[in-house]
């Protein structure tokens, strides 16, 4: 796993690097916050990066392990995610979120039964999080009975107005082939944060899912004024704007007329 090379447990220890002139030294606060912040504009790769340097300084800080292993699934790198959460629960054994972490990463690679074993054992543990109820909810979306719904809506709850929660459960069901569940905790987020691009350009991917391509481009226009150099928001607004007529499309839509 080259990529993953800097994610070490134990990090061989180097010489101190000559500084430049000027260049602070920062404490793992620094290096979380930063993670936190690359992390609710897209920028998992970076996010998982500021996450390693917080533990080179930290190797206890939980909140590392666990952003750790929640950007690698946010990479779509399942086994690696499913390996450091194990690597991590050998420090912090029984750790709610870190059970719920590896509970998520082998729900994303198929072994359901597993991934609710641990999910379950995870919300037995000491205090709450809305980690857990959001991997319990994800476990659920694909029983398509919207009791996952319960275990979202728990979550938001926790998160007291995070809006980071709604928008990762938005994702959960945009990777589960649900857009129109994932639209509401898009809105939901954008509720407490209109000035973020990333949400836009997720709720405008959310609605081109749903042939809403009117909506999709609004967003993606709101999302370009936020962050002209979107590269992602800017390559969709083109596509959509040469796209042809589709009789899918068109049907999609009539259908949802009918229904409404």
């Amino acid at each position: 796993m080259p990529r993953f090379d800097n994610l070490e447990i134990d990090p061989p220890e180097e010489p101190d690097a000559p500084r430049l002139a000027g260049e602070e030294e920062h404490d793992e606060r620094y290096w979380l916050r930063l993670a936190d912040e690359n992390r609710r504009h897209g920028h998992h790769d970076n996010a998982m990066r500021f996450y390693s340097r917080a533990l080179e300084l930290n190797r206890s800080l939980v909140a590392g392990w666990v952003g750790q292993v929640q950007m690698l699934i946010a990479l779509e790198e399942y086994p690696e995610a499913e390996l450091w959460s194990r690597k991590a629960l050998e420090l912090f054994r029984n750790h709610g979120d870190l059970l719920a972490g590896r509970a998520q990463a082998l729900a994303r690679q198929g072994d359901a039964s597993q991934a609710i074993a641990l999910c379950d054992t995870a919300l037995k543990q000491e205090g709450s999080s809305s980690y857990r109820w959001m991997v319990r909810g994800e476990l659920l979306v694909p029983q398509k009975q919207d009791v996952d719904r319960h275990c979202f809506d728990k979550a938001v709850l926790l998160a007291e107005k995070d809006w980071l929660v709604p928008l990762e459960i938005g994702a959960i069901y945009m990777h589960y082939g649900v857009p129109s569940k994932a639209l509401l905790r898009f809105k939901q987020a954008l509720a407490e944060v209109s000035d973020n691009p990333y949400v836009w350009y997720r709720r405008a991917e959310c609605e081109r899912a749903l042939d809403l391509d009117v909506a999709a481009r609004t967003s993606l226009q709101r999302c370009l004024r936020l962050s002209p150099m979107h590269v992602e928001a800017s390559h969709l607004l083109t596509e959509l704007e040469h796209q042809g007529w589709s009789l899918r499309r068109t049907l999609s839509r009539l259908f949802r007329n009918s229904q409404s």
